[in-house]
């Protein structure tokens, strides 16, 4: 999967992703940050799904109806558990990432706005499911 990681994210995250066969691109690496708004347009012309710790992007999809392929927050996560959180995040939740999916994990739950209808669904992580960002693949 394409995936733009913003510069909040922790940079070793990329590394992670990369060996898990995505193609990752870190903000981070930019001569200078954008700002949210660009950020998001530039992830949407290059079809990269984008991955933050800002709920901004959120508003600007949600209220203002800014164009995006598919964003994926992260919540809580310490900075050398994002890489998992997200490679986990990102091999659940593709096929609804692929359609527009926003995307909110955090070490608890996940929860996930469709495209289509922009309603949310929860999945909890107490048992240990796959849903979990935090759950071991088996």
């Amino acid at each position: 999967m394409k995936v733009l990681l913003d510069a909040c994210v922790w940079r070793g995250a990329r590394v992670i992703l990369l060996l898990a066969g995505h193609d990752v691109v870190w903000v981070g690496d930019w001569p200078k940050d954008p700002g949210d708004e660009e950020l998001l347009r530039q992830a949407a012309l290059d079809g990269r799904v984008l991955v933050t710790l800002d709920k901004d992007f959120g508003e600007l999809v949600v209220v203002r109806g800014a164009k995006h392929v598919g964003i994926v927050r992260l919540v809580d996560f310490p900075a050398k558990e994002q890489g998992q959180a997200c490679a986990r995040v990102l091999a659940r939740y593709a096929a609804e990432l692929e359609k527009g999916a926003l995307v909110t994990a955090d070490p608890r739950r996940v929860r996930v706005r469709t495209a289509d209808d922009r309603s949310s669904r929860r999945h909890a992580s107490g048992n240990g499911s796959s849903a979990s960002p935090s759950a071991r693949p088996s």
